[in-house]
């Protein structure tokens, strides 16, 4: 006979009530007890009710049948089978010889290269004379304080030293831009998909016994190929933009993304934007040092009319990049569990995703081809209208609208092109200071810096204090003032940080410029002129 269920809920109700007032023999007689009242059936209804083996509710009938008086204790003395660790000494010890083989036992232990599961270290321990079930390894080890452990991802390697300096003013140049009205984002490629119908990590609800069907196989389809998202979190208003691409993640792609966006999303919620600030990690498409990213960015800020300046996260920070957990994560959990089976499918599911502080987020496929193995020169680099910050401008740096340059009037005798670059360069509006000026600093660190070594050098001592001035004042970088200086880049790298560590020496400072100067733009017109010329072009060695 079955007991009904109404009963067996009753009986559990009633054991949770009482059981822990009741010893272990006060319990077996209680559900011994409520067995026999029930009859045919009753035992094990009990033992399910009570969450007990059928063979626990039997021994409480048996004594209850025989009458037996109270003992007064649980169990008789000397009742219940000794622990296998006591009596087995060795065991303990030699358990934790096998998992700590580093600091309690032998390094080489034949469980050292292995995984430690308890059915293994069972059999280990066993072969050596302990004999041992695989539970008793598992009580045992948590009683010495183990546990089930995986990896935890912790250890960053060496971190630049500059890693919290550089955050700091990331976040102050965020902060200015912010509270400026300007638009500030972060941008990031997130992980390539695979499209069709393949495995996506995660559960979805679905009818039961019934889960989507994907290949055995994660290869990926020639004909549909990868989705490539790249996206842009906007900080202050809190939406997102993803573009998927099909082809190849490039900086011309990445820089295509931010080109998007601003179209479709931030020309209109910033219609008075004169400056864009970008916050992207220190590698990949948008890397630091690639040179298309710089490049793209150039053109982008010469179509939209911005300032763009870029703050990378130093090296090995990625995962604090804004964009990683307020906009992929929430991607990443909004399609889990569900096979990307086409572009359209990517597109959508990313554009549904939203959340309960308020994230909307605009996604749009991207079919253009993006080919790889760009190569950027020199003269190009030195051409582009690129002012470095003065803290770390290898991360930190802006790119201006640039005008079309005009090309330079023929020269003429009376002119020549070293007398109008002489006059361009120690123009006080690019330098802060009048050419008196400029002389007497340059008597001032003659005394330590005005040395030769080995083969004379190209630039006179006042015209590395001028390079050394337009570097610090305007922001110039090496390439473009080896440019106009018709020396090499190496050389100027040698001169600049010469002249550097002489300023420092001598407690002067060299302000900065607070606006890019007018006049830079001629200098940048200049660079293009003098890298049509083959005799000065930028050089790579001395």
């Amino acid at each position: 006979m079955r007991i009904p269920d109404e009963i067996c809920t009753q009986l559990a109700m009633k054991f949770v009530v009482l059981f822990p007032h009741l010893d272990e023999r006060q319990r077996r007689l209680l559900m011994a007890a409520e067995a026999r009242v029930l009859g045919h059936g009753g035992v094990r209804a009990v033992a399910r009710a009570a969450s007990v083996s059928e063979t626990t509710v039997r021994k409480g009938v048996s004594e209850l049948e025989t009458g037996e008086e109270p003992l007064g204790r649980v169990r008789r003395p000397g009742g219940g089978r000794k622990r296998v660790a006591d009596l087995d000494p060795g065991l303990r010890p030699a358990l934790l010889a096998l998992v700590e083989p580093d600091e309690r036992g032998d390094p080489m232990s034949p469980l050292r290269w292995t995984v430690k599961s308890t059915r293994a270290l069972a059999r280990e321990l066993a072969r050596t004379g302990h004999k041992v079930s695989a539970d008793t390894v598992a009580g045992l080890l948590r009683e010495e304080g183990f546990s089930l452990q995986a990896n935890a991802k912790t250890i960053e390697g060496s971190q630049h030293p500059d890693r919290d300096a550089q955050f700091r003013y990331l976040n102050e140049q965020a902060r200015d831009c912010r509270d400026a009205g300007q638009p500030v984002i972060s941008v990031d490629t997130k992980k390539k998909e695979l499209v069709g119908e393949f495995k996506n990590n995660g559960r979805q609800w679905r009818p039961a016994a019934d889960p989507a069907l994907v290949n055995v196989h994660d290869f990926a389809d020639p004909q549909l190929g990868k989705a490539v998202p790249y996206g842009i979190y906007d900080l202050a208003a809190d939406t997102g933009w993803v573009n998927v691409g099909t082809d190849h993640d490039t900086a011309a792609f990445a820089v295509e993304s931010i080109r998007r966006w601003w179209r479709g999303q931030g020309q209109a919620a910033y219609p008075r934007a004169t400056r864009l600030l970008i916050t992207a990690d220190a590698g990949g498409s948008n890397g630091y040092r690639t040179r298309a990213w710089k490049l793209e960015l150039a053109r982008l800020a010469a179509e939209t009319g911005l300032t763009i300046t870029v703050c990378h996260l130093p090296p090995g920070t990625s995962k604090w990049n804004k964009i990683e957990h307020r906009l992929f994560s929430h991607i990443t959990m909004n399609w889990r569990g569900r096979p990307l089976t086409s572009h359209e499918v990517i597109v959508q599911s990313i554009a549904a995703t939203t959340t309960r502080t308020g994230l909307r987020v605009s996604s749009q496929l991207d079919t253009n081809a993006y080919p790889t193995g760009v190569k950027i020169g020199d003269a190009e680099m030195a051409a582009l209208p690129l002012t470095r910050h003065n803290f770390h401008g290898d991360w930190n740096y802006a790119l201006h609208p640039q005008p079309a340059p005009t090309v330079p009037a023929a020269r003429g005798p009376q002119e020549p092109a070293r007398q109008r670059d002489q006059a361009l360069l120690f123009d006080p509006e690019l330098t802060g200071m009048t050419r008196q000026q400029l002389d007497q600093l340059t008597e001032t660190l003659a005394p330590d810096g005005d040395f030769q070594r080995g083969r004379p050098p190209r630039l006179c001592f006042l015209e590395q204090v001028l390079a050394t001035v337009l570097h610090l004042r305007v922001a110039l970088a090496a390439e473009p003032l080896a440019v106009l200086f018709g020396s090499s880049r190496t050389a100027m790298h040698r001169t600049l940080l010469k002249n550097r560590r002489l300023l420092d020496a001598h407690g002067i400072a060299i302000t900065p410029a607070t606006t890019p100067p007018a006049s830079l733009a001629a200098l940048q017109a200049r660079v293009l002129a003098l890298t049509d010329e083959l005799s000065n072009k930028i050089k790579t060695t001395c």
